[in-house]
């Protein structure tokens, strides 16, 4: 039975009858900036298997609206950026969301630092402006520092994690919650956030995206906290895992 949280809506698709349930790949308090259940596409493209993709970030809880990534005066962030340690999530671990084989692994790709909206913005309107789906080969610029998971029934693909925080290697076997990376900025990322989905093949060029939902997490309502099982997290909504 898929949980579909208060701020989620059905999507045009019917994602919730046919979504694969994966463990959910971060722990603590997070939210969505994108995510399937808000819009499908999730990222406003099918392109390299986006069609159902999450974005994760923790945010100021404080802040009624928006994300805000960081403690600091928002003029601050504006105008000087924002150092990526200042940045709530950034180095926090990422988990397996199966059990799978690891078949590709990029690091290496350096995090813009600090976060500056500006320039990161300039960053990914250049990589969209020159990315070409039928001739692009590298595409370590635009996902960052990554991994890509063979699962039973889909691929799992882990991106913008920190640079040289990549803890497994091409071939190896990983166990479901086993850590692989830490979340970083790394390719077309904004803010230190996760970005995650699953599709049908490995390769990102070719790859159609597959639905997702999460096996177990709690959901903040009414000012409590409520189990969620086999959910599609809503945009900003609050979560923990």
């Amino acid at each position: 039975m898929i949980t579909i949280s208060q701020e989620s809506y059905i999507v045009p698709d019917q994602t919730e009858s046919k979504a694969i349930a994966v463990r959910f790949p971060l722990s603590g308090q997070w939210c969505a900036a994108n995510t399937p259940g808000h819009k499908v596409p999730s990222h406003g493209t099918d392109q390299l298997g986006q069609r159902y993709a999450y974005d994760f970030l923790q945010i100021d809880w404080n802040k009624k609206k928006g994300f805000k990534f960081y403690d600091k005066p928002a003029i601050r962030g504006l105008f000087a950026g924002v150092r990526l340690e200042e940045a709530f999530c950034w180095s926090q671990p990422i988990f397996s969301p199966f059990q799978g084989e690891v078949v590709e692994v990029r690091d290496g790709c350096r995090e813009r630092d600090p976060v500056h909206m500006a320039r990161d913005l300039a960053v990914l309107i250049k990589n969209a402006l020159t990315f070409k789906a039928d001739s692009n080969d590298d595409l370590h610029p635009v996902v960052g520092n990554h991994i890509i998971l063979k699962g039973e029934e889909s691929y799992a693909l882990i991106a913008h994690a920190r640079c040289g925080s990549i803890m497994v290697s091409q071939g190896e076997t990983v166990k479901e919650g086993q850590p692989l990376a830490e979340v970083g900025h790394s390719g077309n990322s904004t803010a230190p956030h996760l970005h995650f989905q699953l599709m049908d093949r490995p390769q990102l060029l070719q790859a159609k995206g597959l639905p997702c939902c999460f096996k177990s997490y709690e959901s903040y309502r009414k000012g409590e906290w409520e189990k969620v099982t086999n959910g599609i997290p809503g945009r900003r909504e609050r979560i923990r895992a």
